[in-house]
């Protein structure tokens, strides 16, 4: 079955693909879009005598060292996680949590909230490690309603959180469009091109202002960076759960953002103290004392609350954009 797969998907699967094509002397780069077959025909009969090379034993071989890997790490077949749940443990005190059972579905945002230093970075580590009463917390975590896969705690390339900071900064001397295809080549992408255009696309409407594809990275505005790194979370990363930490002062639209992660079906886990993002999601927890003490639903009268308060946002907004044209502002009435 592997070997009429692509070699780039095979990659994403199963990155250890990529040790045993070098291992074999079958050199992957530039091959993501062909199968192990049409690779080896690639190879003339005089390179195949040359190498002693043995098609059909590399064939039954891949098939064969692929099965033995994922027995190996305890990998199931690939699945996409359409619910993460949180099965509870205890606060800082020993005090059981304040709840019974939590489960989030893809496309659905959770809001986190509570004092800092309340817990709400042990929540997020107890996801990311799929925590099986092995945390200080206690908790559990379930993928799908099951007992998560182990390929969530020791693949490099599945990890099951992607994490977006308030404080991003850029290192490294790469134009966006640079930086955009060394991502996507390092995730075997098979449309690069078509990629990275819509990443910019998404990126610049949720930025106050657009950039070009040849700016240095390091050149981006703060919330030019947020918003590169939101869509590129959104649209590249292979993490079905994103965990955004404050973006109440990131200098996007935060409602398209949070659109464009949910409309690619991930599950939206968000640190906030911003009222608006707190009801903007569709329940949210709250921490105490390192354990979580409720789960409260977005009332119907709490998303009237939010029409009101989004009316506020946009009115903050368009002064802040007449503000960075140069204008003068006046009253609030006007």
């Amino acid at each position: 079955m592997h070997r009429k797969t692509k070699l780039g998907k095979l990659i994403e699967s199963y990155p250890f693909v990529m040790g045993w094509m070098i291992e074999n002397k079958l050199d992957p780069e530039g091959k993501e879009n062909m199968d192990l077959e049409e690779i080896l025909d690639e190879f003339s009969p005089e390179e195949i005598e040359n190498l002693a090379m043995d098609k059909a034993g590399l064939m039954e071989g891949l098939e064969v060292f692929v099965e033995q890997m994922k027995s190996f790490l305890g990998i199931k077949e690939e699945t996409s996680v359409r619910t993460l749940t949180i099965l509870p443990g205890r606060d800082k005190s020993g005090s059981p949590e304040g709840f019974d059972e939590l489960t989030i579905k893809a496309s659905e945002i959770v809001s986190i909230v509570g004092p800092t230093g309340s817990g709400k970075s042990r929540l997020l580590a107890d996801i990311e490690w799929t925590a099986q009463s092995d945390t200080p917390t206690g908790r559990s975590i379930l993928i799908n309603g099951e007992l998560p896969d182990r390929k969530w705690r020791f693949s490099s390339n599945n990890k099951l959180v992607a994490q977006l900071s308030q404080n991003m900064n850029f290192v490294m001397d790469l134009t966006v469009i640079e930086f955009l295809q060394l991502h996507a080549e390092s995730r075997m992408v098979v449309d690069i091109e078509g990629t990275i255009y819509r990443i910019i696309q998404a990126a610049n409407s949720l930025a106050g202002e657009k950039f070009d594809p040849e700016t240095p990275v390091t050149a981006l505005s703060g919330g030019q960076s947020r918003a590169l790194m939101i869509a590129d979370t959104a649209i590249l990363s292979t993490s079905p759960i994103v965990l955004i930490d404050e973006i109440e002062n990131a200098g996007i639209d935060r409602r398209k953002a949070l659109d464009l992660l949910v409309s690619e079906d991930k599950i939206v886990l968000m640190a906030t103290h911003d009222p608006t993002l707190a009801l903007i999601a569709d329940k949210r927890i709250i921490i105490k004392n390192g354990g979580i003490a409720s789960i409260i639903e977005t009332s119907e009268e709490e998303k009237s609350i939010l029409v009101e308060l989004e009316k506020m946002d946009s009115f903050i907004q368009s002064m802040r954009t007449n503000l960075r044209q140069g204008e003068v502002l006046k009253t609030i009435n006007n």
